[in-house]
């Protein structure tokens, strides 16, 4: 369910996965919301473009990270790409 960031006290949260595209984030929050994961969005600014870089907003998605692997597992079985810290983003 989508939360504000008071709800979570504080808490680390993780970065989970970053919709480029507002269609994209709609869908997500669908699928998160049907799962009951706990998680906030927020947008922001990323690079976007090969030839010429623009910078563009999207949606951040984060959890707790005790949610981390079962969210990461959701998102795997539904055919979305979750962020991983060891790859710069866009690269893996």
């Amino acid at each position: 369910m989508r939360c504000e960031l008071e709800f979570f006290n504080g808490a680390e949260l993780h970065l989970l996965y970053m919709a480029r595209r507002l269609r994209e984030a709609l869908a997500l929050e669908l699928l998160l919301s049907q799962a009951e994961v706990d998680y906030f969005v927020e947008p922001g600014p990323y690079q976007g473009g090969l030839l010429f870089t623009r910078e563009l907003t999207g949606a951040f998605f984060y959890v707790r990270p005790a949610d981390l692997p079962r969210t990461r597992e959701i998102l795997v079985r539904n055919k979305y790409k979750p962020y991983d810290e060891t790859v710069p983003y866009g690269r893996g």
